[in-house]
């Protein structure tokens, strides 16, 4: 029997397939998990469709792809709106919708946020790659091909079989806005006792901006000066003549990577070690917000514990259950 396939008529941006959490376990092989940036829309959409949360689904960057499907499907889009439409009708996001054989489904460019999950009955069914079908681009694995959709290729569907007629309730959603400021936690460490006490004021009470020259491996950001204290300025020679430097370590997911006076957020298709500092780091908790903002919007940071970081997280997980979805109404 023939599985069912999705054509790419137009690839959009970099849109690429992935999946929650995405590639664990090979960090210290120089796999970075990668997987979704707004993991709480992309496990909606999935919950959505039936699927289980993690599943593969596609993550769509600023503009969308044109799609085809050949056989009847079920299909949610959760994050930024994209003014999507299946055969020129506007298709909502936060619900499930059928789609029929044949029919077009077309993503535009995002209206509000950064990017949107597109999640089918059934999952992605492309090949995994050490436990995972998240595409990670610079090593060229998971995914289709490990690589972003190019139009004609084809996206093969598993078997699953949706629900139309679904809504996330709208209290269980992701605030996904165009204010363009967002409040990002960040947690102290592992490197904050190379930034002074000014230095370390300086960074929570300014405005930070979010630079055009970032992707998913970081998030560049535009802001003031940082200080430091004396041990990133009077330590070995093997540390490195920028304050910044220190021997090669390793590097969370989130960190806040400071390469002399630029830092950067670390994302998911980050590199894995390196020889500078990470004075505060994005806990996970964050990253939908990370997911959703766009070039030139305005970060402010909140310094939180690592303990109420994690209650963060564990109120956005108890979102991501069959619990959220309800009835659409007619």
């Amino acid at each position: 029997m023939t599985r069912p396939v999705i054509e790419v008529l137009k690839p959009g941006l970099e849109t690429c397939v992935q999946d929650y959490p995405g590639r664990k376990g090979a960090f210290g092989m120089g796999f970075p998990p990668s997987g979704p940036v707004d993991h709480w829309s992309f496990r909606l959409a999935n919950i959505l469709v039936g699927n289980a949360p993690g599943d593969a689904a596609l993550e769509c960057q600023f503009i969308g792809p044109t799609l085809r499907f050949d056989a009847a499907a079920v299909i949610a889009l959760c994050g930024g709106d994209m003014a999507a439409k299946l055969d020129s009708a506007p298709v909502p996001l936060w619900h499930s919708i059928a789609v029929g054989a044949g029919q077009v489904l077309e993503l535009g460019s995002a209206l509000t946020g950064a990017r949107t999950y597109l999640a089918i009955a059934g999952g992605i069914d492309t090949p995994p790659f050490l436990g995972s079908r998240a595409t990670f681009v610079l090593g060229k694995c998971g995914g289709l091909n490990g690589a972003p959709l190019k139009a004609g290729s084809e996206i093969p569907v598993g078997e699953g079989q949706g629900v139309p007629g679904r809504q996330v309730k709208e209290s269980c959603r992701p605030a996904v806005s165009n204010n363009h400021r967002w409040q990002i936690e960040v947690c102290a460490g592992p490197n904050d006792d190379w930034i002074d006490a000014a230095g370390q004021q300086r960074f929570l009470q300014s405005e930070w901006r979010l630079s055009p020259k970032s992707n998913r491996v970081g998030f560049r950001l535009d802001g003031p000066e940082w200080t430091f204290t004396d041990k990133a300025t009077n330590k070995a020679p093997e540390n490195g003549s920028d304050p910044s430097n220190t021997i090669d370590h390793g590097y969370p997911i989130g960190a806040i990577n400071l390469c002399g006076q630029t830092p950067i957020i670390l994302l998911h298709d980050t590199l894995t070690l390196g020889g500078f500092i990470n004075p505060f780091t994005v806990p996970s908790c964050a990253f939908w917000k990370l997911g959703q903002s766009r070039p030139n919007d305005i970060y402010d940071f909140e310094l939180v514990s690592v303990e109420e970081a994690q209650a963060r997280k564990r109120a956005i997980n108890a979102l991501c259950t069959e619990d959220s979805i309800e009835q659409a109404l007619a």
